[in-house]
């Protein structure tokens, strides 16, 4: 790309602090749609990643809630991204808050330099197109504009924001005021701005100069910039995270950048553009960017389908089978089926809201739950016992802790086991095990080259994951 500013000084700033619910029950708070290879081979965060290293665009800032920064970390890793800055949040403040630390950020050493902003979670299906979008958005963010891309309605969508489009403006070719701001309408209210010619659809992404937005930040919304600057100036170096300071940011007001900037600035402007953006908010629309059979079904896993038609069927599985339905979204996971017709699919929502009222864990965590070193989940759950398999990734370990409720029990099924209980260093090699009794101190290590999976079974009282006492962490965990 060419545009206006050099690429080195337009940085990439992704919000990946969304939660997808409306793409439960494979997206959950635990582990969220943007950390899932929806699409292909890579996941959500992968592919926003890689556009603006394919663009030679400076490092990405990561802005994410602190719970998910080593999966962040090691999925950037794994597309060759080793130099992002990734800022973590203490408590979830909304898009205003997370862009103005990245802004006061980029301010501390290039005031000037140009951001791009854009969720984790979207898609991009004709990238090709993006370059030349980009850069009539970067000649106007030179100017002073707060610059959104706006995309042509396709359908009657009331899961997305609209811009209403204002006259272009005279000195910057393909750039438009903004007449107005569309909150998520009704489908009524959608069908007549798709059929406008005067409305597109908000793509939530933002390209502007940090000092543009610091300064609508000051006039707008100042307790915010308060509070967030005070987080960015006491913020703390965690190995490879920014960890914003926690008393401070908590402070800020919980806004979004639309409400809190968008639809105040005097500076607001779009670029239409036609790059295939999608933020897959639904399952039906997953359905729509998903290759289809000669009946229209989409699928995924392992799957078996007669005589339906325009389905989604996914199985991260047991095998799902689908006879005679039409238009149907059926999705499996290891702990939750959903079944729905793709005209409710934005409805989801409303269901894992009644779900979470009602207690149930399936609400917002996997039975898979991964953690820094790598991941556990659980095969089977009785009054006083529990079965997990756990995994160890290569030269991680666990902390060193002790539970006052329940005694373990450790097979190694594969790969090498390096346990400390007690004063004693065991190695626990496959197909051996090693008890350990209830209070003592104990961890888990992988001194091997391939990855530790064993069998825990845990007995006593009281399962719960609360009841761990950490005597010592690497990954600075309470």
């Amino acid at each position: 790309m060419s545009p206006n500013s050099s690429s080195s000084h337009i940085i990439p700033v992704i919000l990946s602090g969304g939660s997808g619910s409306r793409l439960w029950p494979v997206s959950r708070s635990s582990f969220p749609k943007q950390f899932w290879p929806l699409l292909g081979d890579r996941t959500l965060l992968q592919d926003t990643a890689r556009r603006g290293a394919d663009l030679q665009l400076a490092a990405p800032i990561v802005v994410c809630n602190q719970e998910h920064r080593f999966v962040i970390a090691e999925q950037l890793r794994e597309v060759g991204i080793n130099d992002a800055r990734i800022v973590l949040e203490p408590v979830g403040r909304n898009s205003a808050a997370a862009i103005a630390a990245a802004a006061l950020l980029v301010a501390e050493t290039d005031p000037s330099a140009i951001l791009w902003v854009m969720a984790a979670d979207a898609a991009i299906s004709r990238p090709e197109n993006l370059p030349s979008a980009l850069s009539t958005a970067v000649a106007a963010a030179n100017k002073g504009y707060i610059v959104t891309f706006g995309m042509t309605p396709s359908k009657a969508e009331t899961g997305y924001g609209y811009i209403e489009l204002g006259q272009e403006f005279s000195d910057l070719p393909g750039v438009y005021a903004v007449s107005s701001f569309v909150e998520k309408p009704n489908h009524a209210r959608a069908a007549e701005m798709r059929d406008s010619g005067r409305h597109l659809w908000n793509s939530g992404m933002f390209v502007f100069a940090a000092k543009t937005m610091l300064d609508e930040l000051k006039r707008y919304e100042p307790t915010i910039l308060q509070a967030v600057g005070h987080a960015v100036a006491n913020r703390t170096a965690d190995a490879d995270f920014q960890r914003l300071d926690s008393v401070s940011f908590a402070t800020s007001p919980d806004i979004s950048i639309d409400y809190a900037i968008a639809e105040r600035t005097q500076h607001a402007a779009v670029v239409p553009a036609d790059f295939g953006w999608s933020d897959i908010g639904s399952w039906d629309a997953l359905w729509e960017l998903s290759p289809k059979d000669a009946d229209g079904n989409a699928t995924k896993g392992d799957v078996f389908l007669d005589r339906s038609r325009n389905c989604y069927v996914r199985s991260d599985g047991i095998v799902a089978a689908v006879a005679g339905m039409d238009d149907a979204i059926v999705v499996v996971t290891q702990d939750a089926v959903l079944v729905a017709h793709r005209d409710r699919a934005q409805d989801v929502k409303h269901l894992v809201a009644r779900l979470s009222e009602a207690g149930r864990k399936e609400a917002v965590s996997h039975n898979r739950n991964y953690r820094p070193w790598g991941f556990y989940e659980s095969l089977i759950q009785g009054s006083r016992f529990q079965v997990k398999r756990i995994v160890v990734e290569v030269g991680q370990k666990l902390s060193l802790q002790k539970h006052f409720h329940r005694a373990e029990h450790w097979v190694v099924v594969e790969g090498t086991a390096l346990v400390t209980r007690d004063a004693e260093k065991i190695m626990v090699r496959e197909n051996e095990s090693i008890y350990l009794p209830l209070g003592a101190v104990h961890r888990l290590e992988n001194p091997g080259r391939i990855p530790l999976t064993l069998i825990e079974v845990q007995s006593g009282p009281y399962l719960g994951e609360d009841d761990i006492v950490r005597i010592e962490d690497d990954y600075s965990r309470n």
